[in-house]
């Protein structure tokens, strides 16, 4: 199997046939040995029932149906789990990407690139998704250090071996290129068509902007810190502690030159100080044990529970 497209779905009824019919004409085209894993995430409408009669029709179609809505990065995980061909292509099931398009993706990875990016250069959702989506890229590139302009679309193409060197979760499946430089991958950038949604309802919110904040900040650990995380944790613990210390010390000078009580006049300035050094410590703490299960990750050992000093054997051959 040279190629593998998978699709999630989640109440698509209307988009789906459609899709259907043009990723099969395009992959006609390429003329290479492909599945198409489309992956219905819950759906409620009559999704279910399309997928289905497009299975018993054509066999080069895989229909996966998943118990509940588990959310689009868990059924991309369920795709690629079950992907068999050596590249595997990503996209939406909602007809903003564009199938016509995959070639674009097929010539990168011919060229020896690990990972093709989409890049929607003239989107069209609006302002209120596209301003904050293009802050949230911003950050990501200057977060991760891949040089990429589109993070968040799904339309992907990825070389399996390398996908699967990744642990996906949560909402991580936009950071899949970030995570792969971490393993050295080569990745490129091809544009990509962004049509309006013409049919179904969109499932993204101004909320996940908040989300993504916080993935950034995953990011930013893992590709810098996830080795030496004493260096993160440890840092931040030895800022808060020299300015407990610094705190403390000028209060305690003016206790000693200027007679101050410092605990009326200057109590919540102590009080501060404090938390500032015990806060240090426990991410010093923190900075350590991050230290331990790294070393404990990268340099696994087989301990046993017990410790032999001497083993005695006899010499005589055995009858």
């Amino acid at each position: 199997m040279k190629y593998s497209i998978v699709v999630p779905f989640h109440n698509e009824e209307e988009n789906l046939p459609e899709l259907y019919q043009r990723l099969t004409a395009v992959m006609e085209k390429v003329g290479e040995e492909y599945e198409l894993l489309l992956v219905d995430d819950g759906s409620s409408d009559r999704t279910q029932v399309i997928l289905k009669d497009i299975c018993m029709l054509d066999p080069r179609v895989v229909g996966l149906r998943l118990r509940r809505n588990f959310g689009q990065t868990s059924a991309l995980v369920a795709g690629f789990d079950h992907a068999q061909g050596e590249f595997v292509i990503a996209m939406d099931g909602d007809l903003q990407h564009q199938p016509e398009d995959i070639p674009q993706f097929i010539d990168k990875l011919d060229d020896g690139y690990d990972i093709v990016s989409g890049w929607r250069q003239n989107r069209q959702d609006g302002f209120l998704r596209t301003f904050p989506s293009k802050v949230a890229n911003r950050l990501m590139a200057l977060a991760s250090g891949v040089r990429i302009h589109d993070f968040g679309t799904t339309f992907k193409a990825y070389r399996r071996d390398v996908l699967k060197l990744i642990p996906i979760y949560g909402q991580m499946h936009r950071f899949i290129p970030a995570m792969a430089s971490m393993e050295g991958a080569l990745i490129a950038e091809v544009p990509i068509v962004d049509m309006p949604r013409v049919n179904g309802k969109s499932h993204y919110g101004l909320s996940r902007a908040f989300r993504v904040v916080f993935d950034i900040l995953t990011i930013r650990l893992l590709v810098r810190y996830l080795a030496r995380p004493l260096h993160f944790f440890g840092g931040i613990g030895a800022i808060m502690m020299s300015v407990g210390i610094l705190l403390s010390g000028w209060l305690l000078l003016k206790k000693i030159v200027w007679h101050e009580d410092i605990f009326i006049q200057n109590g919540p300035m102590l009080l501060f100080a404090a938390v500032a050094f015990l806060g240090g410590i426990q991410f010093l703490g923190l900075g350590f044990l991050g230290d331990l299960f790294a070393r404990l990750y990268y340099a696994p050992a087989e301990r046993s529970i017990y410790n032999v000093s001497r083993i005695y054997r006899s010499e005589l051959p055995t009858r």
